[in-house]
């Protein structure tokens, strides 16, 4: 608040500093009486009603466009609008003045109308519109004090979680007579007010409103809510595991609810999924269920429709929303320590992706000492209960990556004399993963 006292009080005395130097003054309250503009480095002065100005008693008046000398030794002019100048050692002084009276809105013959589009708003406005506050400069050109005007009316607007009113105001030049305006989402009154130079001086500004009893328009704002495996920050030998609702990429497979999240005139709801360029599938729900396997890079789109919409069959496509899948990966490490320290406690492999798995463990004479098929949990040192002895044990891995081929299966089911000295190569294959090592069970210090 501070700040803008700060720049109010220096845009105010940089103001009173330029009408200083001039020796022809507006007489009146700024601001009130007049408005002062700087309009492309000209003196020009606006007033409320009648033109009062002050001047130097030995300076002569000049009308600039004739240079015809108006007035010689008055020290208050009650002039009508024109453009002016002083001479001064031989220089001339411009000044142009406009009584606003002369250029008022009069909205009596007005109409506004509004022409409803899927993705714009037309405003027209027609009547008998105000003269433009035109000015010729010494060189001969025609010049323009802009006018402004401002329409206002009630928006929707997405709050991160939900569609809510918010107040919108769009500027335009003035006088004109159309006015494009965003897609309106919701019933409301559109209000055209004129001018910010009437406002400047404090002058009751001219409006003009027309009504919508219906949205003109529809769209959506899409969110999504990804299923979670575990708690965030909890340790876990799954790779891009998903623990926030709000990730959309990730180890497969992730369940996604999408929600459209329409504006309220939306009737007709049209999902799409495609895969890569390659469209999947189409769904006609409001909101949309999906598990994501296979990895690659996947859009959702949706398309929500107003079919009672002024604009007949309006439709609104939604940001795409990007959903990748990272490609499957097994990782079996060499050594564990089940020894209580919270530390590489159990035998567990790293992965991403994995639809499928089957581990088995065997103790050097080829007896299987544990088995498990879920890739979240591993062997904890035990056998029946009690610590396995230290040393080297046999593991055989079968599993299964979510970017398999279908009908793509094992060589056989596994046993320990056969991988123990198997040449096969079938690891090498996409997304089928059969694996077979040395597992060392090291206990340490505890």
């Amino acid at each position: 608040m501070r700040i803008s006292r700060i720049y109010l009080l220096m845009a105010l005395l940089l103001c009173v500093g330029q009408l200083w130097a001039l020796h022809v003054v507006p007489v009146g309250e700024p601001d009130k009486d007049y408005t002062f503009i700087d309009n492309y480095g000209d003196t020009i002065f606006i007033f409320a009603g009648e033109i009062h100005m002050h001047i130097d008693s030995a300076l002569t008046w000049y009308d600039a466009t004739n240079d015809q000398a108006i007035a010689t030794g008055a020290e208050d002019l009650y002039p009508d609008d024109g453009s002016y100048y002083v001479e001064i050692d031989g220089q001339k002084e411009y000044f142009y003045l406009f009584s606003y009276a002369n250029y008022k809105s009069n909205t009596a013959d007005w109409e506004l109308s509004v022409e409803p589009q899927c993705d714009a708003t037309i405003l027209t406005l027609s009547g008998t519109l105000p003269g433009e506050l035109s000015y010729t400069i010494a060189d001969g050109r025609v010049r323009t004090v802009q006018r402004r005007c401002t329409v206002s009316y009630t928006a929707l607007g997405w709050s991160g979680t939900e569609w809510t009113d918010s107040a919108a105001v769009e500027s335009f030049d003035f006088p004109q007579t159309t006015f494009t305006l965003p897609a309106i989402y919701k019933g409301t009154d559109i209000t055209l007010t004129v001018d910010d130079i009437a406002k400047a001086m404090g002058i009751d500004q001219d409006s003009l409103s027309v009504g919508l009893d219906e949205p003109i328009a529809v769209t959506s704002h899409v969110t999504s809510r990804t299923e979670t495996r575990g708690e965030k920050g909890e340790p876990s030998n799954e790779l891009e595991r998903p623990t926030e609702e709000t990730v959309v990429k990730g180890s497969g497979e992730l369940r996604i609810q999408f929600y459209s999240n329409p504006t309220p005139a939306a009737s007709f709801f049209s999902w799409r999924v495609y895969k890569g360029t390659e469209l999947l599938y189409t769904r006609n729900d409001e909101n949309l269920l999906e598990v994501f396997s296979e990895p690659a890079s996947y859009r959702v789109v949706c398309t929500v429709t107003g079919t009672d919409c002024p604009c007949e069959t309006c439709a609104h496509d939604s940001t795409e929303v990007i959903v990748s899948i990272s490609e499957s990966e097994l990782l079996v490490p060499n050594v564990f320590t089940p020894n209580g320290d919270g530390m590489n406690d159990e035998f567990r492999v790293q992965y991403r992706s994995i639809a499928e798995f089957h581990c088995w463990v065997y103790n050097r004479w080829g007896k299987l000492v544990y088995e498990w098929s879920d890739p979240a949990k591993g062997w904890d040192g035990t056998i029946n209960g009690r610590p396995a002895t230290e040393g080297a044990y046999f593991y055989v891995i079968r599993a299964r990556g979510t970017d398999a081929k279908a009908g793509q299966g094992y060589v056989s089911k596994p046993t320990y004399n056969r991988w123990k000295n198997s040449q096969d190569k079938s690891e090498n294959i996409v997304g089928i993963y059969q694996l077979s090592g040395d597992i060392n069970l090291i206990r340490g210090k505890q």
